[in-house]
């Protein structure tokens, strides 16, 4: 065990854990395909990976937090990668759906408080100016799942077997828990949390108002987001290259997205994030008429990426700091209100083009919910607690 490891060391640790956590969840919608022909069940029966998981971690995140209040936070990481590990263990043997579908309820278990406790662990860990760019980086290594991992794994699964991606996360699941049970910090808990007040942040119009910005604004991105491969191909034309080359520079914007939004201090975030979301909700209004020009397909999904990320750690911080009452849950209660989201979000894309929507339909309504997140936004700046942000 290192003695006193850096704070580079630690967070390069939590990264790599963020990295297999987010490819799991995201990997599976390049393999829906071999899972079908597979396990022999209907594509449309296995989009269910997707949706339960999203929304296993909405739902199970907080419970599973606040029966574990009394854990450390090193304790509570190492169980929760092990369960990890476990639930990847049962995907790659899974013998049928039913099986492969249990893994994923599994691994969505961890998700939230897994992400949360490493929040806060990054946070307490930074100092006052770098506890923004502590979340940023923490969440670096999912969106760096989502431009490397995912595209990388679809590519393994088709090449080889599904199977074998499961393997592969494993194994990174496994390098996770070893540095963890190096590095990670083993705090103390001096006042054990109590349930009733980490739970009294549910009445906070500090978070409330967060939370309504997220369910209700931010559940436009997924909207749209759901549909962007089809889009690409109906209306850019585009075949398996062109895709894969828009799905990268999704993946390259969004982890420039990220990486940047970690630089914007505590005061400002309330800001950034009304303007980063107007930026959006222009793109996805614009999303159909640039997918028509070609070349310009490719900009419009990178300035998606750029958003859709450059949004996320402001909002996780801004959860964070505003939910002074619950600092156990609060970051696990901003990874499943984002869950939450990217399930209704997914939802209503598909119901409305069920409903014979059109895309550009689809990115309207998509545009209109991110125009309802930047409202509540300007409404958050009005009634929020200034103090509660300042990075002294």
């Amino acid at each position: 065990m290192f003695n006193n490891p850096s704070r580079k060391i630690i967070i390069t640790v939590f990264m790599i854990g963020a990295f297999a956590v987010g490819m799991t969840e995201y990997v599976v919608t390049g393999l829906l395909t071999q899972f079908a022909t597979d396990l022999d069940v209907a594509v449309s029966t296995t989009g269910l990976l997707l949706s339960v998981y999203a929304l296993s971690v909405a739902l199970f995140g907080p419970v599973i937090r606040l029966l574990t209040l009394k854990f450390t936070p090193k304790l509570l990481l190492l169980i929760l990668v092990s369960i990890f590990i476990i639930s990847n263990i049962i995907a790659a043997t899974a013998p049928n759906f039913e099986v492969l579908l249990l893994s994923r309820l599994l691994s969505a278990s961890m998700h939230a408080p897994f992400f949360g406790v490493m929040m806060s662990v990054a946070m307490a860990i930074s100092p006052p100016h770098k506890k923004t760019s502590a979340i940023a980086l923490v969440n670096g290594g999912l969106v760096i799942a989502v431009m490397l991992g995912v595209p990388f794994g679809s590519y393994i699964g088709s090449v080889l077997d599904w199977r074998v991606v499961f393997w592969m996360i494993v194994t990174l699941g496994i390098l996770t828990l070893i540095g963890m049970i190096l590095v990670t910090p083993n705090f103390r808990i001096t006042d054990v949390p109590k349930i009733s007040a980490e739970l009294s942040a549910l009445k906070d119009k500090n978070v409330i108002m967060l939370i309504v910005t997220i369910v209700f604004g931010f559940s436009g991105v997924f909207t749209a987001y759901t549909f962007l491969e089809p889009m690409l191909r109906d209306i850019a034309n585009m075949g398996d290259l062109g895709v894969t080359f828009s799905m990268l520079m999704f993946g390259t914007f969004a982890v420039i997205g990220n990486f940047s939004s970690g630089s914007v201090q505590p005061g400002k975030l309330t800001g950034a994030v009304t303007l980063v979301i107007m930026f959006l909700a222009v793109v996805l209004f614009g999303l159909t008429f640039m997918l028509q020009v070609p070349y310009l397909a490719y900009i419009a999904a990178g300035l998606f990426g750029l958003g859709t990320f450059g949004i996320s750690p402001m909002l996780n911080a801004k959860i964070i700091f505003a939910a002074v009452t619950a600092p156990a849950l609060a970051g696990t209660l901003a990874a499943s209100v984002f869950n939450l989201a990217n399930a209704i979000g997914a939802s209503l894309g598909s119901a409305l083009l069920s409903a014979d929507f059109s895309y550009t339909a689809i990115t309207f309504v998509a545009g209109g919910m991110l125009i309802f997140g930047a409202l509540c936004m300007v409404a958050t700046h009005f009634i929020e607690d200034k103090n509660r942000f300042t990075s002294e």
